[in-house]
């Protein structure tokens, strides 16, 4: 079982309302699942090559429990 950590973040408003808009047309994504695919795919985009961010992204994606 991978261990998982809570974050507190702010985010403009607009994106908040995206992010309203996007959940209630989308009911297999919350908002935990849609920050962890956006996180890791900013790593996999900008990081070193760390190949746990990939797994991540894609077990996310793809909704493999973590």
């Amino acid at each position: 079982m991978q261990a998982t950590v809570s974050i507190l973040a702010e985010i403009p408003e607009v994106l908040h309302e995206s992010l309203t808009n996007y959940l209630e047309t989308h009911p297999d994504w919350d908002q935990d699942r849609v920050f962890t695919a956006a996180l890791s795919l900013f790593l996999l985009q900008n990081g070193k090559g760390d190949h746990r961010a990939s797994r991540v992204y894609l077990d996310t994606l793809f909704k493999y429990p973590a």
